[in-house]
């Protein structure tokens, strides 16, 4: 199983990227889905997630700017971020918990390999 993670870049503050983690190999389904950031010298730190169910999660930093979403028949999942801010800047990983078989009820935690993202002017 793979996750591979694209869509990042250069944008200015106020501008918007749309990442998108895009799951492969063997999967029987896909369970909590999530984003993380890692910014210089600091921890990765969760900015959203999302249940098989639709139900997201936010860090408060990015609550009502960012949208976390995922398209199960595709077995991806985005992150819309809009009104970035400088301090957004980062390398942001997905990352999924995936059940390989029917019975791989618990199912098994992925990283994608992180995809940067630079908000300046």
């Amino acid at each position: 199983v793979q996750l591979q993670a694209s869509g990042g870049g250069l944008v200015p503050p106020g501008g918007s990227l749309r990442l998108s983690c895009a799951a492969s190999g063997s999967i029987y389904s896909i369970n909590d889905m999530a984003w993380y950031h890692q910014a210089p010298g600091k921890q990765r730190e969760l900015v959203a997630a999302i249940t098989s169910a639709g139900a997201t999660n936010y860090a408060d930093s990015v609550k009502g700017r960012f949208t976390i979403s995922r398209d199960n028949a595709k077995d991806t999942g985005y992150l819309q971020m809009n009104n970035l801010k400088p301090e957004d800047t980062a390398v942001y990983y997905c990352n999924a918990r995936i059940r390989a078989y029917y019975s791989d009820f618990g199912g098994s935690p992925y990283w994608g390999q992180g995809t940067q993202v630079t908000v300046s002017s």
